[in-house]
């Protein structure tokens, strides 16, 4: 499953997963910075962190039906959204109702799978598979990374907690699921106490995060950064090389995005983050062309 702060704002993709226009060029000027990714990708600097668009691009539904499960199993009416009860606060009240969030975990984990098949066909997942970054950060609940790598015959470790960090090997591709997985209750950044908490990032994945992004290239895939808990992430890393007095030797970062917007744009490269497009109308096929670039570039970078 996408992750809820995620959704709203997520690429809208449409199903058609291997139907797609050939790769077209970047937006002007970028290929600098195109290259400039491209060769920290071929030398395994850069750090892949993959959002909502990404689990879309197979098929996973809105997080609006979670919500409407959710109403139902509390007896609530739909009332449109006037009450201005967010989807956190309504997980809390789930939470305070049932004694846990176990049920509702166990319910997103049967609703929101995705077969295999799907997985198998996509090829936005096959070339992340090929692209080997070190290490994929992710926002979503679900499988889809690791089923991916499952069926590549590729190793990795995924991790969750503190635990799965002292089972990780030297150059073992590592999925690190930093809004929690459906196999540990406790991991999943759900509800508003869950976000409260997160926000005083002192977990040891946050940690873990601060440490791994330091001084590597990152790479947002399938993200409208409207999740609080990433821009101050974000904002904090900036900050960090700012106060260092060597924010000049900060490598670059890279969003990609469907369609460019001038605020996130500005606000984004003031945190030392460059936004790439592709000229392609649909979604998903501009996310497929910007991946099938990106490894293109790689090899002929490798040759």
């Amino acid at each position: 499953m996408t992750h809820p702060a995620e959704q709203s704002g997520a690429l809208r993709l449409l199903p058609s997963v291997n139907t797609y226009s050939a790769p077209t060029c970047a937006a002007p000027g970028s290929a600098s910075a195109f290259s400039d990714l491209a060769a920290a990708t071929k030398a395994g600097r850069t750090i892949l962190f993959a959002g909502a668009g990404l689990s879309m691009s197979v098929g996973l539904p809105s997080w609006q039906e979670l919500i409407d499960y959710m109403r139902g199993e509390l007896d609530l009416p739909d009332d449109g959204g006037k009450s201005g009860v967010t989807y956190q606060t309504l997980a809390e009240y789930y939470r305070l109702r049932q004694g846990s969030i176990g049920p509702l975990r166990s319910w997103m984990d049967r609703t929101w799978s995705v077969s295999e098949a799907k997985v198998r066909r996509s090829k936005i997942h096959d070339l992340i598979v090929a692209l080997d970054f070190p290490i994929i950060y992710t926002t979503n609940y679900d499988n889809n990374l690791e089923v991916a790598y499952k069926l590549h015959k590729r190793d990795f470790i995924k991790i969750t907690n503190v635990r799965d960090l002292t089972r990780a090997s030297e150059g073992q591709p590592q999925i690190v699921k930093f809004h929690g997985d459906f196999s540990d209750d406790r991991s999943l950044v759900l509800t508003e106490t869950d976000y409260f908490d997160r926000l005083e990032f002192d977990s040891p994945l946050d940690i873990k995060f601060r440490s791994d992004t330091l001084g590597r290239t990152l790479l947002f895939i399938g993200y409208s950064m409207s999740d609080l808990n990433i821009r101050l992430l974000l904002h904090r890393l900036w900050k960090t090389w700012r106060t260092s007095g060597r924010e000049k030797d900060r490598p670059r970062s890279f969003l990609f995005a469907h369609r460019p917007n001038p605020v996130q744009t500005a606000v984004l490269e003031q945190w030392g983050i460059t936004v790439l497009t592709e000229n392609e109308p649909n979604p998903e096929a501009a996310l497929l062309a910007f991946l099938t670039r990106l490894k293109d570039a790689t090899d002929s970078h490798k040759a």
